[in-house]
Parts: C-alpha cells; sequence; structure tokens
C-alpha cells in the first residue's frame, strides 16, 4: 500500500452511485469514507439534546465548530460516544436537511472533513468534492448515469426500505432537487475540469467498483502499489 496520503472525490447527481461505489472503495483500499451525511447528522443529534433550534443559524455554526466527530468503517462517533445508530431517527434526519444548508455549518463540515484528510488517505462523495471540499484531491471522477436509470436506482432503493412512492413523483423529484444542485450559489454540482467523468448507466455495481479502482491506481501508483 502507498505510505503517502491520497484523497479520492467522488461527485455526481442524486441516484448515480456515489454512496455505494465511495464506501466500497474505501473497503477495498483500507481508505476512510468521509460519510458527509452521518456528519451532519451527529451534529443534528446534538442540537436536538441541547434543545438548539436547527434553524438557528449562530448556534448551529457554533455546535458544528465544537463538534468532535471520528469516522471509522461503517462508525460514527460525537464527543467520544458511538452514535452510529442515534442518528438513524426521523427527527435527526429532519434536522440534518434543516442544518445542512446553513453556510457557517458546511464551512465547519468542510474544515473537518479536510482534517481527516490530512491524517487519512480517504474516499468522499458528494457534489461538490472535487471543486470545493477537495479541489487539489489526488483523483477526481464525477460518475452519472442517464435520468430514467438513476429514478430506477433511487426506486430501488426507497422501496427496499419499505416505503412506497409513484416513479413519476420520484422523477419530478430528483428533477427538481438536480436543477437546485446545479443552481445553487453556495457551491453547486459541477464536474471539476480535471475530474474522470464515468457513465455508470449500463454497468452494475461491481464494474462500476472495477472502474473507479483501476482510475485510481493509475493516477496514483500507475499500478503498481495497491492491492
Amino acid at each position: 500500500m502507498t505510505q503517502r496520503r491520497v484523497v479520492v472525490a467522488i461527485d455526481g447527481p442524486a441516484g448515480a452511485g456515489k454512496s455505494t461505489i465511495a464506501r466500497r472503495l474505501a473497503e477495498r483500499l483500507g481508505f476512510t469514507y468521509i460519510d458527509t451525511g452521518a456528519m451532519y447528522r451527529a451534529v443534528a443529534l446534538w442540537a436536538l439534546r441541547q434543545n438548539v433550534d436547527p434553524t438557528d443559524m449562530h448556534r448551529m455554526e457554533q455546535l458544528a465548530l465544537a463538534a468532535e466527530i471520528e469516522l471509522q468503517p461503517g462508525r460514527i462517533r460525537l464527543n467520544g460516544e458511538d452514535v452510529t445508530e442515534a442518528i438513524r431517527s426521523p427527527e435527526v434526519s429532519s434536522g440534518a436537511s434543516k442544518i445542512a444548508v446553513i453556510a457557517g455549518v458546511r464551512r465547519r463540515m468542510v474544515d473537518k472533513q479536510r482534517s481527516i484528510g490530512e491524517r487519512a488517505s480517504v474516499v468522499m462523495e458528494g457534489r461538490d468534492i472535487g471543486t470545493v471540499v477537495f479541489p487539489d484531491a489526488d483523483v477526481k471522477i464525477f460518475l452519472d448515469a442517464q435520468p430514467p436509470e438513476r429514478v430506477r436506482r433511487r426506486l430501488l432503493e426507497v422501496r427496499a426500505k419499505g416505503e412506497q412512492v409513484a416513479e413519476s413523483t420520484l422523477a419530478l423529484e430528483m428533477e427538481e432537487r438536480d436543477r437546485r444542485d446545479s443552481t445553487r450559489r453556495d457551491a453547486p454540482l459541477a464536474q471539476a475540469p480535471d475530474a474522470i467523468y464515468l457513465d455508470s448507466t449500463a454497468l452494475s455495481i461491481d464494474e462500476v467498483e472495477e472502474a473507479v479502482l483501476k482510475i485510481v491506481r493509475q493516477r496514483v501508483t500507475n499500478g503498481k502499489e495497491f492491492h
């Protein structure tokens, strides 16, 4: 394994398979998977416990700054406590979506994400990782898929959780999210100029994983050092 720290940034729209690929890649390479969603959830959980209104921007930024967040394979710790299960409640989900739009909170989270990237090799996915969070990432991938395929994948995900939603409703929601992500002022979804574009429409998860792994090997080690 290469000794230097490596940062792999995976960006792309909703339903492209970023989270699944980032998790599998991190596991395969022995890197830390920076689960941004879990990080925001951890701060939202703390806000709930402290009875802080998630719309109170100043207090939320203070909490985000003070939160000590540790990421381990499949686990997350907040201020020394394992909160992996605690952050999955509907109340925490709701709070996380409210605080994720606060610019000050996002700034603090980006600082923490960069700090993790300074201590270990990481894989991180999102919508602005290669452009904003880790602009100097060793490997940048823009993972995409055609809209009908992204809707199909998200539909399978949602139904696997036992939720019922019409395909047409989901398609409209994702179209709106794409529009919002691409046009927002604060860190919009965009492909970094030096990112490799990967269309996963016709590929299985295993095939996407192998394709990304190949890119990482070529970019970081000339194919020699990774197993």
